[in-house]
């Protein structure tokens, strides 16, 4: 049996439709096997497409105790942490890195990228935009509905779990309930085992069709657009022992998984309370896009680290950062190995940074949209470089002004993906994917 948990995220609609998206989950995604087979048998000996894993630190990252460090600036600012010298020449960072240190002239950083929601809204990390736009898609859905196809693998998979929020932001919403993120969490995988009698089969085959049943005799609201990409989908995934496999970690050995880590850290309030690492995600994000999948997301850690009594910012940071410097490590070491570097982009950012001064209660660091970091690699993209700068507090960028928009239009060029393509909207208007449509051209060049 295949069994996959989450952590629930603890920063600041009905019951049908979670149940139908629960039944769903089995097969969200675009195009049935047979035509998925056709399209490969006509790709022949075609290189394979691109994909992303994109790591999301939820809730905050400090930018200045990890990637734009300030060691001249006042002591109310600079923190705790010592820089340190990498393999790129006159680039330093965090002393808890040595890791990503080592390999940073494979890398490429961006530094002073501006949001402008302040708050955990998560809308400009997941579609480029804020909420004041409207309901964007999120760009894995984008990228099921547009992009090439070369497996039977859900083009979009969501290594999250379901948000309790009200604002879900992994959300295809107007391109379509079909391409909606694949999400392997639940109780079990139990209905991806290969089918082993006609008898399964037939019964599933019902299930399916009693599934459109139900569709039929709903109201032709915007989620029941997708059912029938369900359906297909699902059928296929649990006919499909590549699908079943490329989520099935007993399949990577032991020493493999080691690699990645393990370990515990704080949530920022609770001291006392050690949350486990999750580097089986990086494990899996890798053999997802390994086996073919276009847009794998994670969520690691906790990075919303405010003043509080009970909590610690540089405390939080001291056990967190070293995890995810050996995660990221093994992961982009584990694909440049694979030979996959070039084929699959890693990004590594969260929704803004951090106060660059700091607050003494507790101590912390508060919301600040004025300058974060952004990490890449892979992808085929221009490596080891910092693009962009801030000023000697690490308040806001000196240079370049980056937003997510050109951070999404970059991960779209890379994955195949015409800029300059509209979808319509739920009232019919065409959009474009993004307002601005910019790659970072120090990246693409």
């Amino acid at each position: 049996m295949l069994s996959f948990s989450g952590q629930p995220q603890r920063y600041c609609d009905g019951v049908s439709r979670r149940e139908c998206l629960r039944v769903g989950s089995m097969g969200l995604g675009g195009l049935t096997l047979s035509e998925l087979l056709r399209s490969d048998a006509l790709a022949g000996a075609k290189s394979r497409s691109k994909s992303v894993i994109y790591v999301v630190l939820g809730g905050g990252p400090s930018h200045i105790d990890m990637y734009d460090l300030k060691p001249d600036a006042p002591t109310e600012f600079r923190g705790p942490f010592t820089p340190i010298s990498t393999s790129l020449p006159g680039v330093h960072i965090c002393e808890l890195m040595p890791l990503q240190a080592q390999m940073m002239n494979q890398l490429s950083l961006l530094r002073g990228v501006q949001s402008v929601e302040n708050d955990h809204y998560l809308s400009e990390v997941y579609s480029g935009l804020p909420r004041t736009a409207g309901k964007r898609p999120a760009f894995g859905s984008i990228v099921s509905r547009l992009a090439e196809r070369q497996s039977p693998l859900p083009p979009y998979v969501s290594l999250n779990e379901v948000s309790v929020d009200p604002f879900e932001y992994e959300n295809p919403h107007y391109v379509g309930s079909g391409h909606a993120p694949f999400r392997p969490f639940g109780p079990s995988l139990d209905d991806m085992v290969p089918v082993k009698s006609l008898e399964r089969l037939r019964d599933r085959k019902e299930l399916m069709a009693t599934f459109d049943t139900l569709r039929r005799k709903m109201d032709q609201q915007d989620f029941f657009r997708g059912l029938d990409q369900f359906q297909s989908q699902a059928l296929e995934i649990i006919t499909s022992s590549q699908v079943r496999d490329a989520f099935d970690l007993s399949k990577e050995p032991e020493e493999v998984i080691a690699r990645y880590g393990k370990g515990k850290f704080p949530h920022q309030t609770y001291k006392t309370i050690l949350y486990d690492w999750n580097a089986k995600a990086f494990v899996r994000a890798r053999r997802l896009v390994e086996a073919g999948a276009r847009v794998v997301t994670l969520r690691v850690g906790d990075w919303d680290h405010h003043s509080s009594q009970n909590g610690d910012i540089f405390l939080c940071l001291k056990m967190l950062l070293p995890l995810l410097d050996r995660s990221l490590f093994a992961l982009i070491s584990d694909l440049k190995e694979r030979g996959l570097d070039q084929d699959v982009l890693v990004v590594v950012l969260g929704e803004f940074g951090r106060t660059p001064k700091i607050t003494p209660l507790g101590p912390g660091r508060e919301h600040w949209a004025d300058a974060g970091c952004v990490l890449f690699a892979g992808g085929g993209l221009q490596m080891g470089q910092v693009i962009g700068e801030t000023d000697g507090r690490a308040e806001r960028a000196v240079s370049d002004r980056f937003t997510f928009q050109n951070i999404l239009a970059t991960i779209y060029r890379v994955l195949g993906i015409d800029l300059e393509i509209k979808l319509p909207d739920f009232n019919g208007r065409p959009q474009h994917l993004l307002e601005d449509r910019t790659p970072i051209r120090q990246l693409v060049s």
